[in-house]
């Protein structure tokens, strides 16, 4: 099989990223996304989490909650440009994640090998790293299932699904970061007075007030948005090059 990404690539998932935007905006629509949202809170924290190891912080473990909030813990203190480095990672990272799953998946058998992948990627972050009890059992859950799917023989519905993961972990990343521009911040239940938004603006700008904060809240929007650009910018030229040449055109009659 060949490992070009297929023509119909650009339509699997502009049809994903509109069934999601639908979905975060209608009555229940969230219930049908939950699993995606708690696969998104997954891919923040775990991008928190390779920050953490990427500049000598060290990675500690990882929260998931019910509520779809998340935290990840530091093995110790970060200095200010480890720290800037660690808060900006979760929602730029998450989005990244998307665009890796679109590039895995460029036809049937890689779509395949991206389910299993993650799957057996979110087991192991569960055993590993997730320390408290719904974490584990959602994640693990979650991964088991990738895996479960991935064995089965539908191709074309291991394409879609990976579509509609990379979709969410695109959309999911502009619906989190709107909570950046309000007061309050909740984790778990609880209200919390510091987001990522305003560790980045203290490191960088040396003030967590409200307009410092909306700064990085939109610099982040805009990132996620662009690598959203990008995708389909990259599956467009899939599609027009898979394409098959056009027959020519008949020789004018006599």
């Amino acid at each position: 099989m060949s490992g070009r990404p297929r023509p119909e690539s650009l339509r699997a998932l502009a049809l994903a990223l509109m069934a999601s935007m639908v979905l975060w905006q209608v009555p229940y629509g969230t219930y049908v996304l939950y699993p995606f949202k708690l696969l998104g809170t997954w891919l923040h924290e775990g991008s928190h989490a390779l920050a953490m190891l990427a500049t000598g912080a060290g990675f500690a473990g990882m929260e998931v909650f019910a509520d779809g909030s998340g935290l990840a813990h530091a093995a110790s203190l970060a200095g200010p440009i480890a720290g800037a480095i660690i808060a900006s990672a979760g929602y730029m990272g998450a989005p990244i994640g998307g665009v890796i799953l679109v590039v895995a998946a460029r036809d049937e058998r890689g779509a395949r090998r991206t389910l299993a992948a993650l799957g057996a990627v979110l087991i192991a972050t569960a055993l590993a790293s997730i320390s408290n009890h719904f974490g584990q059992v959602a994640i693990g859950a979650t991964g088991g299932a990738l895996v479960v799917i991935a064995a089965l023989p539908r191709p074309r519905w291991h394409a879609s699904l990976v579509h509609l993961l990379a979709a969410q972990a695109c959309v999911g990343a502009l619906v989190d970061i709107r909570v950046l521009f309000r007061p309050n911040l909740v984790v778990d239940g609880q209200v919390v007075s510091d987001s990522d938004a305003h560790a980045m603006a203290k490191a960088t700008l040396g003030t967590d007030a409200a307009w410092a904060v909306w700064v990085w809240a939109a610099l982040w929007l805009a990132w996620s948005l662009l690598l959203l650009f990008v995708v389909f910018r990259r599956l467009r030229r899939a599609a027009v090059s898979a394409a098959p040449p056009a027959a020519p055109a008949p020789p004018p009659a006599p």
